[in-house]
């Protein structure tokens, strides 16, 4: 059917099959390869500096697609794209923010409130905050004088046992 081998469901490259240079080509240095990878410094600045050049032009004129290039029209429509983060807005200008701009300064100011009014103690949370920590405040010091009186107690009932041991040696 085919001409050469069959290779089965796998063809090759499209380029076709490999063509490898004879030692003759090579010393003539007349092969069909292309030429290696390593390039005169002079090839690479000139390429280089065409890249630039082709940058420079595509900044400048941007071709547009069909009747664009021939007829320009401003569309009131078309809204522009402004990416502005958070962090870079000025606090200046509310009127030209966006929604979501606008909500997350909003966002920023409410916390910004409520953490002063925590400070302060007279938000809710402060308030509970505040009565849970004399609780504990009190708890501690009936706490403390509990054990300063169990301790004297103690102190009490070891200086009568010495008390009674030496008031009995005494009499022995």
């Amino acid at each position: 059917m085919g001409s050469g081998a069959g290779r089965g469901k796998f063809k090759g490259k499209p380029t076709g099959r490999r063509n490898f240079s004879t030692p003759e080509e090579i010393a003539t240095g007349s092969s069909n390869k292309p030429r290696g990878f390593k390039r005169d410094k002079e090839e690479e600045e000139q390429e280089e500096f065409e890249e630039e050049v082709e940058q420079e032009s595509d900044d400048e004129s941007v071709k547009k697609k069909g009747i664009q290039g021939v007829i320009e029209i401003e569309n009131p429509n078309l809204v522009k794209a402004k990416n502005v983060k958070a962090k870079n807005v000025d606090l200046d200008r509310p009127g030209e923010l966006s929604r979501r701009e606008r909500e997350e300064l909003e966002k920023q100011r409410a916390h910004e409130r409520y953490l002063k009014l925590q400070e302060q103690g007279k938000t809710e949370q402060a308030k509970k905050d505040l009565e849970r920590l004399a609780l504990i405040r009190q708890q501690r010091l009936d706490a403390a004088k509990k054990r300063d009186e169990e301790k004297a107690v103690c102190l009490m009932m070891q200086q009568r046992k010495q008390r009674k041991q030496s008031h009995g040696n005494n009499l022995s």
